[in-house]
């Protein structure tokens, strides 16, 4: 590894450092012991078996989630639009589960479920993606008004087809279940399930189409120099439409994960979940590699399982969101940092 990579690997490490003292500053300062909190974390998110198996849950649709904007940053794009690919994926799935029947093995149930959400993610991504290369409407714009549109048409269609009492619909099949009875006792009866395999496929799908195809190349290409890939020959908005519809695919898998896995049924939602707004983070807090998202997923996790612990200690749980809000913005900060630093470079290198 040079020393450019090096010192980029170090920015997540140095940042989560310098949030983690800020927040022990914070907790010192409102009369708060921070190692005993920290101390509480670390025990109940590593060595309690229920709470273990419930940042396990937190981490599955968080890597997914993750890998999506990470994905379209790759491309040059900036996905915002994943809790709306979610939603969809979420429904997708469910309703995939509840319309096949029951009496189908897993081996053909789930991965139906998956599939369906791939579609329904990617084509929710496919649509600002196409948008953005064939009339250069902003994603931002488009994706944020596409997480809108996705709320509220997937209320209307649970209230419209799939309603049941409790503001959701009914229960997906056995058939079409992540859960199992091993993980679930090994876990102390937490809600742990399958979708961790998934999950982890997924970071090796994103990795292995980034760097191992030459399509990937292309992908990567089009993100870094727009100009140079068409002067190249490369296709630059059908690659833009594909990003955002592999991207799209990620996050209606998390989506999946909640319907298969977590819940096994999809709620009326009044509000968005977050867990693609937390994408976002992740994805940042990983460097938009692979590995360094589910590494940020498993911090994001264990920082917010550990809102229990800090409860018995009597500390607030706004306190954890401060402290991820901390990690985020020392991130983000040195990014800032290095890319004035190279500005100022570059001008003085032409100056001389």
């Amino acid at each position: 590894m040079n020393t450019k990579r090096l010192s980029g690997a170090m920015v997540p490490v140095i940042s989560v450092l310098l949030g983690l003292i800020a927040g022990a500053i914070i907790m010192l300062i409102s009369g708060y012991n921070p190692l005993q909190a920290y101390g509480d974390i670390f025990q109940m998110v590593f060595l309690t078996p229920y709470y273990s198996g419930e940042t396990v849950v937190t981490i599955i649709p968080l890597i997914l989630s993750g890998l999506s904007v990470a994905f379209a940053f790759r491309a040059g794009l900036f996905n915002i639009g994943v809790e709306g690919q979610l939603l969809v994926g979420w429904l997708a799935s469910v309703a995939t589960a509840l319309l096949l029947p029951a009496g189908l093995p897993k081996v053909i149930m789930i991965p139906a479920c998956i599939i369906a959400a791939i579609i329904g993610g990617g084509i929710w991504g496919f649509i600002p993606g196409l948008l953005k290369a064939r009339f250069k409407v902003h994603e931002v714009i488009t994706t944020i008004m596409m997480n809108y549109i996705a709320l509220h048409t997937t209320n209307a269609i649970i209230r419209k087809y799939f309603y049941a009492e409790g503001e959701r619909t009914p229960n997906i099949p056995d058939s079409a279940s992540l859960s199992s009875q091993f993980l679930y006792n090994l876990t102390a009866g937490s809600r742990m399930h399958w979708g961790i395999i998934v999950a982890l496929i997924g970071a090796v799908v994103m990795w292995f189409i980034l760097w191992r195809t030459s399509k990937g190349y292309e992908l990567r290409a089009v993100g870094f120099n727009p100009d140079a890939s068409l002067y190249a020959g490369m296709n630059v908005n059908r690659n833009m439409v594909l990003s955002f519809f592999i991207s799209g695919a990620f996050a209606g898998v998390a989506g999946a994960m909640l319907g298969l896995g977590t819940y096994h049924y999809m709620t009326i939602n009044q509000d968005f979940t977050g867990i693609g707004f937390d994408g976002i983070a992740v994805a940042l807090l990983g460097l938009n590699s692979s590995f360094g998202v589910i590494l940020g997923s498993i911090l994001f996790a264990a920082l917010e399982t550990g809102e229990i612990g800090m409860q018995s200690l009597g500390i607030p749980n706004d306190l954890v969101q401060v402290i991820i809000a901390l990690i985020i913005f020392f991130v983000a900060s040195n990014y800032i940092i290095r890319w004035t630093r190279d500005r100022l470079k570059k001008k003085g290198g032409g100056a001389k």
